[in-house]
């Protein structure tokens, strides 16, 4: 996400950490590369302009000159000011209203809207315990309503049944009615999108939001767009009250302009952003994680709250017992911390919070976060017995061309895997000992000398 942004500015900064004092000249010329950046990362012209002024602005200030570490301190003013530009922190959603709360999803068609309605559903109801109910009032597009019906079984929520036959105030009425009537404590309403702004949509979701009066009204946005997505989201917030924005499709935009743009021209907080296909893969948007990660610095506070939500707890718990015991690590032992990672978005989101990756070659991080190997590797450890798990030593040449005609693979590559378990094994024998607190300072040491390809866990 947003990798071509991150690399321009990582490497531009980098040259001035080292310097032992800065001078106007040399401030203008990394000012410049930064300009550049931004252009090419389709940040809005308005944006950039108040962005290079208030950068320039603090950096020759005695803030940034008169500092023992001048190439540091601007470091931190432009990532201030990339704090400033996104908003200053996450503003969650206002559900404090009388249930059940209302929040309307608006914006064009295949921004994501009813994929996103789910993976909100989801979050409100796994994050905040709320029980939430979903209704379509795309009477224009009836798969849209199956689609929200599929999704709403998906995540077991409730599902407000709609017809492309009726109002669509109608229908949003009628599900507040019964949302009412279940106790819900969130009712979602997914409306319709169009391929561009129209005075019939907009008259349309203007009666939509009369009749049920939302506590928030989100705006949809492809971030993909760039500062399209702005333009966009400013023509919906003069005809309906938005009161935020949510961003889908950030893993694709590798140049971040939507996000650096749309809270500066419309004026709203962005509140979440899609980063995946998966129905789980919803964040709440946080300007200060967000400009660290763009900057190279990482976003650990995002990585441990995504251990804490996804890894499983118990399994791991029952791992180190087993290691303590002396029993060996095994192919099914191997094969679950891979599906644990699979889980949170795979090794390349990952890496993606990791600090210090962009110091690290690009050839690297393909080889360290190519999931598709990981769903191979899953896909290898499943075509074994469970003999075969246990006590990988007895896979030799038959059992190796049986295993790889069942996982679609090649001995090659059963090879692979189990060379890889083999280096994992010999690392937990070596961590079963001094528990976790060793695990970690390996881990640190590994980070702070860089990333070997293919050493230690999956990479």
């Amino acid at each position: 996400m947003f990798e071509s942004l991150s690399d321009r500015l990582s490497s531009t900064l980098q040259k001035l950490r080292g310097k032992g004092r800065l001078s106007e000249d040399n401030i203008k010329d990394a000012l410049r590369e930064v300009r550049i950046a931004l252009l090419e990362a389709d940040v809005a012209l308005p944006v950039i302009k108040g962005f290079i002024e208030g950068v320039r602005e603090r950096a020759l200030g005695q803030e940034v000159l008169k500092s023992l570490t001048p190439g540091q301190a601007l470091v931190k003013v432009v990532n201030d000011e990339l704090v400033r530009v996104m908003g200053a922190a996450n503003e969650s959603l206002d559900l404090s209203a009388a249930p059940p709360a209302v929040v309307l999803m608006a914006g064009l068609q295949g921004a994501g809207k009813t994929t996103t309605t789910a993976k909100l559903a989801l979050l409100l109801k796994q994050k905040e315990n709320k029980k939430v109910m979903v209704v379509s009032a795309d009477v224009y597009r009836p798969a849209a309503i199956k689609q929200l019906e599929t999704l709403a079984q998906q995540v077991d929520v409730v599902f407000q049944p709609s017809s492309s036959s009726s109002n669509p105030v109608g229908i949003v009425s009628a599900a507040l009615a019964e949302a009412k009537r279940q106790f819900i404590d969130v009712l979602l309403v997914d409306t319709a999108g169009r391929l561009h702004i129209d005075e019939e949509m907009m008259a349309e979701i203007k009666a939509i939001h009369t009749a049920v009066n939302p506590v928030e009204t989100l705006f949809v946005v492809d971030a993909m767009t760039g500062q399209d997505a702005a333009n966009t989201a400013k023509a919906f917030g003069e005809a309906l009250p938005l009161t935020g924005i949510i961003l889908t499709k950030t893993d694709g935009d590798a140049r971040g302009g939507a996000a650096l743009s749309v809270r500066q021209i419309t004026g709203k907080p962005i509140k979440f952003m899609g980063v995946g296909e998966k129905i789980d893969a919803l964040e709440a948007f946080h300007p200060d994680r967000l400009a660290s990660r763009i900057l190279g610095m990482g976003d650990v506070l995002s990585l441990v709250e995504e251990v804490q939500a996804k890894v499983d707890h118990v399994e791991a718990e029952k791992l180190v017992k087993k290691l303590r015991r002396g029993n060996q690590f095994d192919l099914g032992d191997f094969r679950s911390q891979l599906q644990q990672m699979e889980s949170m978005g795979g090794m390349s989101s990952m890496m993606d919070k990791l600090p210090g990756m962009g110091q690290i070659p690009d050839a690297v991080k393909q080889k360290a976060g190519n999931d598709k190997s990981n769903g191979q590797m899953i896909a290898i450890i499943n075509s074994m017995t469970v003999k075969e798990r246990e006590f990988p030593a007895v896979i030799r040449g038959s059992r190796k061309r049986r295993i790889a005609m069942g996982s679609g693979t090649t001995i090659q590559e059963v090879n692979k895997v189990l060379k890889q378990h083999k280096k994992m094994q010999s690392m937990m024998k070596k961590l079963s000992g001094g528990g976790m607190k060793k695990m970690m300072r390996m881990m640190q040491g590994k980070m702070s000398g860089g990333m070997p390809p293919g050493g230690g866990f999956p990479m």
